[in-house]
Protein backbone atom coordinates (compact mmCIF):
# COMPACT_ATOMS: atom_id res chain seq x y z
CA UNK A 1 0.00 0.00 0.00
CA UNK A 2 2.50 2.37 0.76
CA UNK A 3 4.48 1.59 -2.73
CA UNK A 4 1.06 2.65 -4.32
CA UNK A 5 1.38 5.84 -2.87
CA UNK A 6 -0.99 8.67 -1.36
CA UNK A 7 -4.34 8.17 -2.11
CA UNK A 8 -6.94 11.19 -2.78
CA UNK A 9 -10.15 11.98 -5.21
CA UNK A 10 -11.37 15.25 -7.08
CA UNK A 11 -13.96 15.64 -4.28
CA UNK A 12 -11.98 15.54 -1.43
CA UNK A 13 -14.02 12.62 0.17
CA UNK A 14 -11.03 10.35 0.32
CA UNK A 15 -7.00 10.92 1.48
CA UNK A 16 -5.33 8.30 2.62
CA UNK A 17 -1.70 9.97 3.08
CA UNK A 18 -0.91 8.28 6.67
CA UNK A 19 0.16 4.98 8.62
CA UNK A 20 -1.22 4.83 12.56
CA UNK A 21 1.43 3.18 14.59
CA UNK A 22 0.46 2.36 17.82
CA UNK A 23 3.01 2.73 20.88
CA UNK A 24 1.11 1.68 24.38
CA UNK A 25 -2.22 1.21 25.72
CA UNK A 26 -5.15 2.47 27.21
CA UNK A 27 -4.81 4.36 30.94
CA UNK A 28 -8.16 2.48 32.05
CA UNK A 29 -6.85 -1.12 31.44
CA UNK A 30 -2.87 -0.19 32.89
CA UNK A 31 -2.13 -0.47 29.31
CA UNK A 32 -0.59 3.72 28.78
CA UNK A 33 3.33 2.97 29.40
CA UNK A 34 4.73 5.33 32.28
CA UNK A 35 7.45 6.61 33.43
CA UNK A 36 7.12 5.54 37.37
CA UNK A 37 4.98 3.17 38.73
CA UNK A 38 0.56 3.24 38.56
CA UNK A 39 -0.39 4.94 41.62
CA UNK A 40 -3.15 2.03 42.51
CA UNK A 41 -0.23 -0.82 41.13
CA UNK A 42 2.91 -0.61 42.57
CA UNK A 43 5.40 -1.92 40.19
CA UNK A 44 3.38 -1.88 37.50
CA UNK A 45 4.25 0.46 34.66
CA UNK A 46 2.02 -0.39 31.45
CA UNK A 47 2.99 -1.94 27.80
CA UNK A 48 5.04 -0.66 24.97
CA UNK A 49 3.48 -2.14 22.08
CA UNK A 50 6.81 -1.12 19.96
CA UNK A 51 10.23 -0.37 21.23
CA UNK A 52 11.41 2.97 20.51
CA UNK A 53 14.06 1.23 17.78
CA UNK A 54 10.61 -0.48 16.33
CA UNK A 55 9.13 2.55 16.38
CA UNK A 56 11.96 4.30 14.22
CA UNK A 57 11.93 1.80 11.65
CA UNK A 58 8.13 1.96 10.88
CA UNK A 59 8.78 5.42 11.12
CA UNK A 60 11.69 5.82 8.21
CA UNK A 61 9.29 3.29 5.83
CA UNK A 62 6.29 5.35 6.41
CA UNK A 63 8.33 8.64 5.89
CA UNK A 64 10.50 6.97 2.48
CA UNK A 65 6.79 6.57 0.74
CA UNK A 66 5.68 10.14 1.75
CA UNK A 67 3.46 9.16 4.04
CA UNK A 68 3.17 10.06 7.61
CA UNK A 69 2.80 8.82 10.77
CA UNK A 70 -0.05 9.38 13.55
CA UNK A 71 1.44 7.22 16.44
CA UNK A 72 -1.11 6.34 19.63
CA UNK A 73 0.59 7.15 22.71
CA UNK A 74 -1.13 8.20 26.00
CA UNK A 75 1.35 7.22 28.59
CA UNK A 76 4.63 9.67 29.60
CA UNK A 77 6.37 7.13 28.76
CA UNK A 78 5.15 6.11 25.36
CA UNK A 79 5.49 9.53 24.95
CA UNK A 80 8.32 10.35 25.62
CA UNK A 81 9.84 7.36 23.31
CA UNK A 82 7.39 8.51 20.19
CA UNK A 83 9.00 11.36 20.65
CA UNK A 84 12.78 10.47 20.81
CA UNK A 85 11.73 8.04 17.86
CA UNK A 86 10.62 10.93 15.72
CA UNK A 87 13.41 13.21 16.17
CA UNK A 88 16.16 11.04 16.01
CA UNK A 89 14.53 9.65 12.23
CA UNK A 90 13.75 13.46 11.62
CA UNK A 91 17.72 13.75 12.40
CA UNK A 92 18.73 11.03 10.21
CA UNK A 93 16.06 10.99 7.54
CA UNK A 94 13.49 13.44 7.57
CA UNK A 95 10.03 13.78 7.74
CA UNK A 96 9.62 16.63 10.05
CA UNK A 97 7.20 18.44 7.69
CA UNK A 98 4.93 15.59 7.09
CA UNK A 99 2.23 16.75 10.06
CA UNK A 100 2.87 14.23 11.97
CA UNK A 101 0.80 13.71 15.17
CA UNK A 102 0.59 11.74 18.28
CA UNK A 103 -2.93 10.41 18.63
CA UNK A 104 -4.52 11.46 22.78
CA UNK A 105 -0.55 12.77 23.85
CA UNK A 106 -3.05 12.25 27.15
CA UNK A 107 -0.26 11.95 29.79
CA UNK A 108 2.86 14.10 29.00
CA UNK A 109 6.05 14.68 31.35
CA UNK A 110 6.03 18.54 31.44
CA UNK A 111 9.33 18.55 30.12
CA UNK A 112 8.22 16.88 26.71
CA UNK A 113 5.36 18.92 25.93
CA UNK A 114 7.92 21.72 24.49
CA UNK A 115 9.19 19.29 22.00
CA UNK A 116 5.89 19.09 20.18
CA UNK A 117 6.37 21.66 19.17
CA UNK A 118 10.19 21.90 18.53
CA UNK A 119 9.37 19.06 16.51
CA UNK A 120 5.99 20.27 14.54
CA UNK A 121 4.62 17.03 16.14
CA UNK A 122 0.35 17.96 16.20
CA UNK A 123 -1.01 16.76 19.31
CA UNK A 124 -4.12 14.99 18.59
CA UNK A 125 -6.61 14.63 21.10
CA UNK A 126 -10.58 13.78 22.66
CA UNK A 127 -11.71 16.21 24.96
CA UNK A 128 -14.30 13.72 25.61
CA UNK A 129 -11.49 11.90 27.19
CA UNK A 130 -10.73 13.82 30.23
CA UNK A 131 -13.98 13.93 31.43
CA UNK A 132 -14.59 10.17 31.01
CA UNK A 133 -11.23 9.83 32.48
CA UNK A 134 -11.13 12.01 35.58
CA UNK A 135 -12.37 9.86 37.96
CA UNK A 136 -10.25 7.08 36.94
CA UNK A 137 -7.05 8.96 35.79
CA UNK A 138 -6.94 10.14 39.62
CA UNK A 139 -6.72 6.88 40.71
CA UNK A 140 -4.59 5.55 38.67
CA UNK A 141 -1.75 8.41 38.49
CA UNK A 142 -0.24 10.80 41.34
CA UNK A 143 -0.27 14.51 41.08
CA UNK A 144 3.11 14.40 39.48
CA UNK A 145 2.04 12.37 36.57
CA UNK A 146 -1.63 14.27 36.01
CA UNK A 147 0.56 17.57 36.05
CA UNK A 148 1.14 17.20 32.07
CA UNK A 149 -2.02 14.84 31.28
CA UNK A 150 -5.21 16.28 29.29
CA UNK A 151 -3.15 19.90 28.58
CA UNK A 152 -4.87 21.25 25.98
CA UNK A 153 -4.66 24.95 27.33
CA UNK A 154 -0.97 24.10 27.67
CA UNK A 155 -0.25 22.94 24.17
CA UNK A 156 -2.07 25.69 22.93
CA UNK A 157 -0.05 28.69 24.35
CA UNK A 158 2.82 27.35 23.23
CA UNK A 159 2.04 27.14 19.78
CA UNK A 160 1.10 23.70 19.18
CA UNK A 161 -2.16 23.06 17.27
CA UNK A 162 -4.45 20.76 18.78
CA UNK A 163 -6.28 18.52 16.69
CA UNK A 164 -9.55 17.48 18.32
CA UNK A 165 -11.54 14.62 17.30
CA UNK A 166 -13.98 12.24 19.69
CA UNK A 167 -12.00 8.76 19.60
CA UNK A 168 -15.24 7.26 17.61
CA UNK A 169 -16.04 4.34 18.18
CA UNK A 170 -14.81 4.56 21.85
CA UNK A 171 -16.99 7.51 22.49
CA UNK A 172 -19.69 9.12 20.74
CA UNK A 173 -19.06 10.54 17.51
CA UNK A 174 -21.15 14.05 18.48
CA UNK A 175 -18.68 17.00 18.44
CA UNK A 176 -20.81 18.88 20.81
CA UNK A 177 -20.25 16.80 23.55
CA UNK A 178 -16.96 17.29 22.82
CA UNK A 179 -16.79 20.92 22.21
CA UNK A 180 -18.52 21.36 25.65
CA UNK A 181 -16.01 19.10 27.67
CA UNK A 182 -13.36 21.21 25.59
CA UNK A 183 -14.98 24.53 27.15
CA UNK A 184 -15.76 22.88 30.79
CA UNK A 185 -14.05 20.03 31.93
CA UNK A 186 -17.22 18.69 33.23
CA UNK A 187 -19.59 15.61 33.10
CA UNK A 188 -23.08 16.52 31.80
CA UNK A 189 -24.25 17.22 35.55
CA UNK A 190 -22.21 19.99 35.62
CA UNK A 191 -19.52 18.67 37.89
CA UNK A 192 -16.98 19.12 39.26
CA UNK A 193 -18.28 22.72 39.71
CA UNK A 194 -15.03 24.55 38.24
CA UNK A 195 -14.44 21.86 35.86
CA UNK A 196 -11.39 18.84 36.49
CA UNK A 197 -8.13 20.44 36.61
CA UNK A 198 -9.59 23.67 35.17
CA UNK A 199 -6.12 24.93 34.15
CA UNK A 200 -6.30 23.51 30.97
CA UNK A 201 -10.15 23.59 29.63
CA UNK A 202 -10.65 25.99 26.31
CA UNK A 203 -12.00 29.03 25.49
CA UNK A 204 -15.25 28.56 23.10
CA UNK A 205 -13.56 30.13 20.20
CA UNK A 206 -10.10 27.83 21.13
CA UNK A 207 -12.64 25.06 21.23
CA UNK A 208 -13.95 25.41 17.62
CA UNK A 209 -11.28 25.87 16.17
CA UNK A 210 -9.16 22.91 17.34
CA UNK A 211 -12.79 20.42 16.13
CA UNK A 212 -12.37 22.61 12.66
CA UNK A 213 -9.76 24.54 11.14
CA UNK A 214 -6.88 22.92 13.63
CA UNK A 215 -8.26 19.38 12.81
CA UNK A 216 -8.23 20.06 8.55
CA UNK A 217 -4.51 21.07 8.79
CA UNK A 218 -3.67 18.13 11.01
CA UNK A 219 -5.10 16.29 8.11
CA UNK A 220 -3.56 18.60 5.14
CA UNK A 221 -6.84 19.76 4.34
CA UNK A 222 -6.89 23.65 5.89
CA UNK A 223 -7.35 25.04 2.50
CA UNK A 224 -9.92 22.35 1.34
CA UNK A 225 -12.09 22.22 4.89
CA UNK A 226 -12.24 23.13 7.95
CA UNK A 227 -13.67 27.03 8.12
CA UNK A 228 -16.75 28.91 5.76
CA UNK A 229 -14.28 30.32 2.96
CA UNK A 230 -14.16 31.02 -0.68
CA UNK A 231 -12.47 28.33 -2.88
CA UNK A 232 -13.50 25.75 -0.01
CA UNK A 233 -16.12 22.72 0.35
CA UNK A 234 -19.47 24.10 1.42
CA UNK A 235 -19.52 21.64 4.10
CA UNK A 236 -21.68 22.65 7.37
CA UNK A 237 -24.39 22.44 9.67
CA UNK A 238 -27.42 24.46 10.91
CA UNK A 239 -28.19 23.87 14.57
CA UNK A 240 -30.70 24.87 17.02
CA UNK A 241 -28.27 26.57 19.87
CA UNK A 242 -25.79 29.58 19.75
CA UNK A 243 -23.00 27.65 20.95
CA UNK A 244 -20.83 30.31 21.10
CA UNK A 245 -23.12 32.37 23.41
CA UNK A 246 -25.60 29.77 24.71
CA UNK A 247 -25.19 28.70 28.78
CA UNK A 248 -22.64 26.20 28.24
CA UNK A 249 -24.89 23.07 29.89
CA UNK A 250 -26.92 23.56 26.38
CA UNK A 251 -23.82 22.93 24.08
CA UNK A 252 -23.74 19.22 24.83
CA UNK A 253 -27.40 19.17 24.03
CA UNK A 254 -27.15 20.77 20.95
CA UNK A 255 -29.10 19.32 17.71
CA UNK A 256 -28.54 19.35 14.13
CA UNK A 257 -30.98 20.93 11.58
CA UNK A 258 -29.53 20.21 8.71
CA UNK A 259 -26.07 18.99 7.24
CA UNK A 260 -24.59 20.44 3.96
CA UNK A 261 -22.17 18.42 2.13
CA UNK A 262 -20.21 20.08 -0.58
CA UNK A 263 -22.95 22.56 -1.07
CA UNK A 264 -25.45 20.11 -0.89
CA UNK A 265 -28.55 18.93 1.56
CA UNK A 266 -27.70 15.71 3.11
CA UNK A 267 -29.63 15.66 6.24
CA UNK A 268 -32.67 17.76 7.92
CA UNK A 269 -34.09 16.69 10.60
CA UNK A 270 -37.59 16.10 11.20
CA UNK A 271 -39.70 17.76 12.98
CA UNK A 272 -41.52 15.17 14.59
CA UNK A 273 -37.86 14.58 16.20
CA UNK A 274 -37.73 15.43 19.93
CA UNK A 275 -34.70 16.62 21.71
Amino acid sequence: MLKAGKVSDANDMLSIRSVKVYADGALGSRGAALLDDYADRKGHRGLMLESQEQLEEIFKTCFAHGFSAHTHAIGDRANRDVLNAYENVFKSTGGKLLRNRIEHAQIVAPSDIPRFKTLKIIPSMQPVHATSDMHMAELRLNEQQLSGAYAWQTFLAQGSKVAAGSDFPVELANPFHGLYSAITRQNHQGQPQAGWRPQELLTREQALRAFTLDAAYSAHQEFKLGSLEKGKWADFILVDTDIMTAPVQDIWQTQVLQTWLGGEKRYERSASVTP
